[in-house]
């Protein structure tokens, strides 16, 4: 069993950085595909970037440029750094694990298995 917790959700100005991290524990998470979700009141869970077992990173266009996921395997952990923020990123952030696939990873968040308790940004303009 996937346990995941994130962190380092928080509020910032419009412009300003902020740094998600998920811990992973009970499973090696470098295996598969990983992504990062996010939720805004009232509307849809939606893809933000997504990384496969190789490394391979793909982001939703309206994030392209600001936001970079990255996994560290020795601390079984995810990230996603978001720089340039705008009021708009603001929503719920979860970190997603899909243990059946590792290459071409979904934006689709049904097919996840597992996902953290969620960590809330908020970007003020």
């Amino acid at each position: 069993q996937v346990q995941l917790v994130e962190s380092g959700g928080g509020s910032a100005q419009a412009g300003g950085s902020l740094r998600l991290s998920c811990a992973a524990s009970g499973y090696t998470i470098e295996r598969y595909c990983l992504g990062w979700f996010r939720q805004a009141p009232g509307k849809e869970r939606e893809g933000v970037a997504t990384i496969n077992s190789d490394g391979r990173t793909n982001y939703v266009d309206s994030v392209k440029g600001r936001f970079t996921i990255s996994k560290d395997n020795a601390k079984n952990s995810l990230y996603l750094q978001m720089i340039s923020l705008k009021p708009e990123d603001t929503a719920m952030y979860y970190c997603a694990v899909d243990v059946h696939r590792w290459r071409d990873c979904l934006w689709v968040a049904a097919f996840y298995d597992y996902w953290g308790q969620g960590t809330q940004v908020t970007v003020s303009s």
